[in-house]
């Protein structure tokens, strides 16, 4: 097949378009030159989305993939420009969309949506920096538009927490990079909270699989099969690497003393005692997105401890470090320390 990819050069994309080479398909890149050296033997087509979408017209496109586009105007233009000239658009979307994904179980593709009316969304300029109120909205309005120019030639895939080499975010790296050190661990909230994430390299090929089936429709990409708890992912991480420290559970309500931030300080924990933010409620249950759907369509996934090791060694071979937004080692130690003297009081 011949393959557009939209970006394809940072996380996603560019495991995209590894899978697509893989598969054996001819790939052409179409963005602003960022990271130029990642697949100097592909063709590259250099521009910016918002106004250069010109260079992708007139020429036959098995299916083009998006994993870039934020705001509804600027997809438009891109999928205008290839609407008579491809058989399937397929736009990388988010979980995000969703109202209640992190308060409610099993939410599936016909759950409710976030949305802006359209004078917000007009408002919004395609330079506007997106934000956390506007993020999923958004991404919701660009899979309309998708599917409104594609006129059943549409595929919406909707990732939850996306995990893995290359993952510019830290927010699992912070895990796979604390398991394998060999000191007390810092766990946040109940031992048996329900967590889901999916590797890079199974959305990625699973991706390259429903393009080339030419499947349509708006699915729910996150794992794993089963359910996952959080204590389960550390016990498990732990082995992995030999490490024989021990696991000390805090309560969400120390971790909101001590002034932890849900998410990005202490990745892979939403708490459910609190809201995270003014705009968002405290959760009520696990999180649950439900990926029968895509299942049936082929998903499948690695073992989560690969994902771990996988990570890890790239952490390393790398020699990064990671995000400051991360818990650091002296915070850790602090809390420990108080949760330890608090509880022996």
């Amino acid at each position: 097949m011949d393959i557009l990819v939209i970006g394809g050069t940072k996380f996603v994309g560019r495991h995209i378009v590894e899978a697509a080479m893989n598969k054996g398909h001819n790939v052409t890149l179409f963005n602003r030159g960022t990271n130029r050296g990642v697949f100097p033997e592909l063709e590259w087509i250099q521009g910016d989305r918002m106004k250069d979408n010109h260079l992708i017209s007139g020429r036959k496109w098995d299916a083009v993939i998006d994993t870039c586009g934020y705001h509804p105007e600027t997809v438009r233009k891109s999928v205008q420009a290839v609407v008579d000239d491809t058989e399937i658009y397929t736009f990388i979307s988010t979980a995000s969309v969703y109202k209640n994904f992190i308060n409610e179980d099993h939410v599936d593709e016909e759950a409710a949506v976030l949305t802006l009316s359209v004078d917000k969304v007009k408002a919004i300029s395609e330079m506007d920096e997106v934000t956390g109120e506007t993020y999923g909205p958004l991404k919701y309005h660009c899979e309309q538009v998708v599917y409104e120019e594609m006129e059943g030639r549409g595929l919406v895939i909707r990732p939850g927490l996306i995990v893995g080499p290359h993952d510019p975010t830290d927010r699992f790296t912070y895990w796979a990079n604390r398991l394998a050190e060999n000191r007390e661990i810092l766990a946040p909230g109940r031992p048996d909270r329900k967590i889901q994430f999916i590797d890079v390299r199974d959305l990625a090929e699973w991706t390259i699989h429903m393009v080339e089936q030419q499947i349509v429709g708006t699915y729910n990409a996150v794992g794993p099969e089963v359910k996952l708890m959080m204590e389960t992912f550390l016990e498990k991480g732990r082995l992995l690497f030999n490490n024989k420290a021990d696991i000390t559970w805090v309560s969400e309500s120390f971790l909101k003393r001590c002034n932890v931030a849900p998410w990005l300080e202490m990745p892979l924990w939403i708490p459910e005692t609190y809201p995270i933010s003014e705009d968002l409620p405290a959760p009520n249950g696990d999180i649950g997105l439900n990926n029968f759907k895509a299942i049936k369509e082929g998903l499948t996934f690695r073992p989560f401890e690969q994902t771990i090791k996988d990570t890890h060694d790239w952490f390393m071979e790398e020699n990064r470090t990671l995000s400051d937004t991360c818990l650091d080692d002296a915070k850790e130690k602090m809390i420990l320390k108080k949760w330890m003297q608090a509880a022996s009081v």
